[in-house]
């Protein structure tokens, strides 16, 4: 088993057996901010002298997918009878994405000298947004009824801020510019910042995963089958489309198993934020517990693999 689930695994545990285990918020929000900027930076410095053929293309691909995602989701979270708003909430965090998730598929194609196409944290960056523009759109269309809405009419600037200008996607298109224009040359005195101690501070960061999964498994199950069933189902199935996506954009198994893992992960950061601002009568526990301690276990021990393994399948 790779090391980085492990790591994962051992946070996990720490939480179930009640030890005093605790890494400080600080900490984790710092670590946080490192590993989207590295990503960024990764990438960006990789793509300084690469050519990225069909690029209109591929951008609207991804997006498409994301929202496609999304409207999937809130059509089985409905069937499977969830109130409309809380399957309008919890469809935005299947159609955003998890950066971490992105992160343990890169250290496990890197381990296995799998080549991956330098502009996927563009993907991250992109798929981040319209998952969670169409659970609001939904959210509205659910909230319309008799009466004022005042949350309906007054929340869309802050819900566009937290899309566009989280941390997420500002550290990742930041770093991913930074990286372009400087080039490996002129980044060179960071070399050992974005990539060397990348995979440690990765794997300090899944501790504090594991505990946080291993703490909102409480709120998954109160919803029984039809949330866990989801929670691990509906990655498989939207990984499958990721990596069909990412065939029929022409990309090599490594960059379909990166599309199929964003298109199976689910969001736990940037989702509850912007969802709680627009869908306050959501219940927020649904979402971040089927993320975090549902899906987000299922994809870095069997998802990611799973995907390089439908990827190696479509490419013959």
């Amino acid at each position: 088993m790779d090391p980085i689930v492990l790591f994962f695994l051992l946070g996990m545990f720490a939480q179930f057996a009640k030890s005093d285990l605790k890494l400080p918020e600080a900490l984790t929000d710092s670590i946080s901010i490192y590993l989207l900027l590295a990503i960024g930076l990764k990438g960006g410095v990789t793509l300084h002298s690469a050519q990225v053929p069909g690029l209109a293309a591929k951008v609207i691909a991804v997006i498409v997918l994301g929202a496609s995602i999304a409207l999937i989701a809130y059509a089985v979270l409905r069937t499977l009878r969830f109130e409309k708003l809380d399957a309008a909430s919890l469809c935005a965090h299947y159609g955003s994405v998890s950066v971490v998730t992105y992160a343990v598929c890169i250290d496990y194609l890197a381990a296995r000298q799998i080549a991956v196409e330098a502009y996927t944290p563009m993907f991250v960056a992109l798929m981040e947004a319209p998952g969670i523009i169409v659970g609001v759109l939904l959210a509205r269309l659910a909230d319309r009824g008799p009466g004022p809405h005042p949350t309906a009419d007054q929340s869309w600037g802050q819900v566009m801020h937290e899309v566009f200008l989280n941390k997420g996607v500002l550290l990742l298109l930041g770093g991913l510019t930074i990286g372009a224009i400087a080039g490996p040359d002129r980044l060179k005195p960071f070399f050992l910042l974005y990539n060397d101690l990348f995979k440690g501070i990765l794997g300090l960061f899944l501790i504090a995963l594991g505990m946080q999964a291993a703490a909102r498994l409480k709120d998954v199950l109160p919803y029984g089958a039809r949330l866990i069933g989801f929670g691990i189902v509906a990655p498989v199935m939207f990984g499958a489309i990721g990596v069909f996506t990412g065939s029929l954009l022409g990309l090599s198994i490594g960059g379909m198993t990166v599309l199929g893992t964003l298109a199976a992960s689910a969001s736990y950061i940037a989702a509850p934020t912007a969802m709680q601002v627009a869908v306050p009568q959501a219940n927020p526990a649904l979402g971040i517990g089927a993320a975090l301690g549902l899906t987000f276990p299922f994809n870095i021990v069997v998802g990611v693999p799973l995907y390089h393994q439908m990827a190696k399948l479509l490419a013959g």
